[in-house]
């Protein structure tokens, strides 16, 4: 395997002193005391471990955090008991209790006033599985061949005949100079459209972001876009390799019930929004007599002009419509000198829950996905609270409902802080941890980004470890977990975990496939807990974020983002406020 160790030094904290009194203007620095009473816990010899001088308060804590009760709440959480964890269920209502417990056991405040717990409103809305689509001259079935839903509160919603038009990734850009619908009426027409974006295709960093999915490669974008063109329906064309996952992700996490944030009313949406398979794509414009392969090649240039394919869709969707609330669970430590400003760790405690229409196994456990996080922030929580003294700045924990239907509790949260988003000092995101095997570096989810890293690398140094960029950037990943919530409206915050280059003695069979199951295993029944994983890898990272938070929470300084990315000018406004 390809050694490729990245290291950030101590140094990188000191790069740029405060021109002026003002936070906002801070560049990363570890504080003074913070770094004092982290710099000699380091266990260099022996001889230094052994010395009669009293352990340090930190190391102690951070020695402390413990693998079987980490292992325990995993598998708790993920037992059959939880039906999934599926918010507003009575599997999601025991994880909520279990969570407040937990946090209120240990000695955390609530973060919501006088509760552990902020109510977030949802809709929720089944389509009737017994649908077809008529896309062309074919009678599609549902999952096999497409999926479809409807975020319209209304009973029933047809589209009848609409025409289609392939709008190639259904992009509308003006920093990369792109649009996709240049000079095109939708009006009760539904667009056609590839997964991910140009760049992923072409390979080239000047197209786009290259290999890296931007947030136009996403195919929540790619709906909200349709909508804003006025068009009727929206049909994404599934390719796994562009997609980052297979057709049974997608039949999957479209089945069943579909979580929707309470309706603001000034926001666009689709009558119907579905996925095809590409067997069915290429069919599809094979009878317009059109090649599929060659408007893909088309599509990669930005004079590309959206086409008709001289068909239509015909599809009705029959909704079952609820109201009802699923709780974000929020606990604080309060800061001992400035409790204002506050470090944010968070974890999506939800699944998918049950699939009734499965033989055989129906609930999806989820147990690397997310219990595995969930349980992650409880044990970094458990080791702030074992430290002699509170840390200088609040530390608030945050496990997030609903994520698996479109990260609805953080945007939730996002939209309703409990502490304003200025004073939001940074955030870590935790979401399926590592299970297959103990890493010597340690991989960043949008690697670059923000100055959080420079916290999580000087952590990672006491394993021995040093960042890397994740290995397939083209999953859009960081655009796909909570931390994007508070990201697009400047938090600095950081998404990652495990790593690429194995320890030496490992067992590398056993490694594989712990990986090939996982994989496997995504959005799957089988995601369930297991005791020969390598529990230890993921309390690396357990203990990497503990430190990195320990470290942030004793500091005065406010990370940014890095020059360039796509959050600092929100972030530099909000700190004038």
């Amino acid at each position: 395997m390809k050694k490729s160790l990245i290291t950030l030094s101590l140094a990188a904290l000191f790069l740029t002193a405060c021109d002026d009194k003002q936070q906002e203007s801070a560049q990363p620095e570890v504080a003074e005391q913070a770094k004092a009473q982290v710099a000699s816990d380091s266990p260099k010899t022996e001889q230094a471990q052994s010395s009669s001088k009293p352990k340090n308060s930190f190391l102690t804590a951070y020695d402390n955090i413990d693998l079987e009760q980490y292992k325990e709440r995993v598998k708790f959480m993920s037992t059959d008991d939880f039906q999934g964890r599926s918010p507003a269920t009575e599997g999601g209502r025991k994880t909520v209790e279990f969570l407040a417990s937990e946090f209120k056991k240990l000695g955390l405040e609530p973060g919501n006033g006088d509760s552990y717990l902020q109510q977030v409103p949802l809709t929720s809305i089944e389509a009737d599985a017994n649908m077809e689509l008529q896309l062309g001259d074919n009678t599609l079935k549902f999952p096999e061949d497409f999926v479809a839903n409807s975020s319209k509160l209304v009973d029933t919603i047809s589209l009848d005949k609409s025409e289609l038009v392939f709008v190639g990734f259904g992009i509308v850009a003006p920093e990369y100079n792109w649009n996709d619908y240049e000079g095109l009426d939708m009006e009760g027409k539904t667009a056609v459209i590839l997964v991910n974006d140009p760049g992923f295709h072409t390979q080239d960093p000047e197209v786009f972001e290259g290999k890296a999915m931007t947030y136009y490669g996403r195919w929540t974008y790619k709906y909200e876009e349709a909508a804003r063109q006025g068009a009727a329906g929206a049909i994404v064309i599934h390719d796994t390799a562009p997609a980052s996952y297979g057709w049974n992700v997608v039949s999957n996490s479209w089945s069943g019930p579909q979580y929707h944030l309470a309706d603001a009313g000034d926001e666009p949406k689709l009558d119907v929004e579905m996925w095809i398979t590409y067997d069915q794509a290429q069919n599809l414009f094979s009878q317009a007599g059109l090649n599929l392969a060659e408007l893909q090649e088309a599509a990669l240039k930005p004079d590309f002009k959206p086409m008709p394919i001289n068909a239509t869709a015909s599809v009705t969707v029959r909704n079952t419509i609820s109201k009802s609330e699923s709780p974000n669970v929020i606990a604080t430590i309060p800061g001992k000198s400035k409790p204002d400003e506050h470090v944010v760790y968070m974890a999506h405690w939800d699944h998918l829950g049950m699939n009734p229409h499965l033989e055989g196994d129906q609930v999806f456990n989820g147990a690397v996905d997310n219990a595995t996080g969930t349980a992650g922030i409880i044990s970094i929580a458990q080791a702030f609270m074992a430290l002699p003294e509170r840390p200088e700045r609040s530390v608030t924990f945050i496990a997030v409902t609903a994520e698996e239907q479109g990260l609805l509790g953080s945007k939730y949260y996002a939209a309703n802080p409990t502490v304003p988003m200025n004073k939001i000092v940074g955030a870590f995101n935790i979401d399926s941890m590592n299970i297959s095997g103990r890493v010597k570096d340690l991989t960043v989810v949008g690697f670059g980004k923000s100055e959080m890293e420079n916290y999580v690398a000087k952590a990672a140094e006491r394993q021995g470890r040093a960042l890397v960029a994740e290995a397939s950037p083209e999953r859009g990943g960081y655009y796909r977990s909570d931390h994007f919530s508070l990201a697009k409206l400047g938090v600095p915050a950081i998404y990652a975990g495990g790593g690429t280059e194995y320890r030496e003695d490992q067992d590398m069979a056993l490694i594989e496939k712990h990986n090939a199951k996982r994989g496997e295993c995504y959005h799957q029944a089988c995601d369930e807990y297991q005791e020969n994983w390598v529990w230890e890898a993921a309390l690396d990272d357990v203990k990497v974020f503990f430190e990195a938070g320990y470290l942030l929470s004793n500091s005065d300084d406010y990370p940014n983002w890095n020059e360039g990315t796509e959050f600092k000018a929100i972030r530099d406004e909000s700190m004038k406020k």
